[in-house]
């Protein structure tokens, strides 16, 4: 039971969460339909002098894995080109990620804090809600004793546009836009698009999304953005945006990743001083497709 009201939560704070200038919007998602084309498999990376806003700065470097772009207001984009070998994308991802973040260390630090009060927020309100939820528990086994003589453990409300049904330590639960069905220490929950299964015997939940994987976290000036498309193939993209400029004048860093499943990835690294990014993110991305497919 109190994984199940803990998951209920959740979903709530997954589809959205705010608390004054704190907002956090998060899912995962397990589907592995395709997303977009095939993507390539290439050797050196396609450099052009000119694409979008961004203009090459010298020619490839490190044998046509590396090359450096300019943008406006003094944009900076490197696009990389790494082949896995023994390593995974998202290990290679994670190292991306550390170092634009910490490029913007402010802004991760509020982020950060940021995080952590919303945690300590949510656990607070999911104890208010374990609270209301236990008194409607007593308050409908109350009414349920009252009217049922039965001892078989068996109860089924039914009302307009819901149906609760249980049977011992079993329920299934039926209500606009929401379903949920709990089993001994098991948990499913449908909540608009996404999809909850919990299981607290080995306290572990896993939580799934019809549509991208993506993960957003805003505070005051600040944003933290991830999205993963579904499928086997990397179509990542990260960006960490805030409108007070760091001490090198950075407003926004980020980077597009994209690539076959056993690599090699295509990835473009984005630093910009114009939090509105100036169309360089984007011809990053445009960069990035044209190496490696959409």
């Amino acid at each position: 039971m109190r994984l199940l009201l803990a998951t209920i939560c959740t979903a709530c704070l997954l589809t959205a969460a705010c608390d004054g200038d704190t907002v956090r919007i998060s899912s995962t998602t397990t589907d592995s339909g395709p997303t977009g084309g095939v993507l390539k498999v290439i050797e050196t990376l396609q450099c052009p002098e000119a694409i979008g806003v961004l203009t090459r700065k010298g020619s490839a470097h490190s044998g046509g894995d590396v090359c450096v772009y300019s943008g406006p207001r003094g944009a900076e984009v490197s696009l990389h080109l790494i082949k896995l070998d023994n390593q995974t994308a998202d290990s290679v991802l994670v190292r991306f990620e550390a170092d634009l973040a910490a490029d913007m260390p402010h802004t991760s630090a509020d982020l950060r804090a940021s995080a952590e009060a919303e945690r300590a927020r949510a656990a607070a309100e999911t104890a208010r809600v374990q609270a209301d939820i236990a008194q409607v528990a007593a308050e409908t086994a109350r009414a349920e004793a009252e009217a049922s003589a039965s001892s078989s453990g068996t109860a089924r409300i039914q009302g307009p546009g819901m149906r609760i049904e249980s049977d011992g330590d079993r329920a299934d639960v039926r209500l606009p836009g929401m379903s949920v069905q709990t089993g001994g220490d098991r948990a499913s929950v449908r909540f608009g698009g996404f999809s909850i299964e919990a299981d607290d015997s080995n306290q572990t939940a896993r939580i799934s999304s019809s549509d991208d994987s993506v993960s957003i976290e805003a505070h005051d000036d600040a944003a933290q953005i991830r999205t993963r498309a579904a499928g086997d193939a990397i179509r990542t993209t990260y960006l960490l945006t805030d409108n007070r400029p760091a001490d090198a004048g950075w407003r926004m860093v980020g980077y597009e990743a994209r690539g076959p499943a056993g690599g090699p990835i295509v990835v473009a690294t984005v630093r910009s001083k114009d939090r509105d990014s100036d169309g360089v993110f984007d011809s990053a991305k445009d960069l990035v497709a044209l190496n490696i497919g959409e």
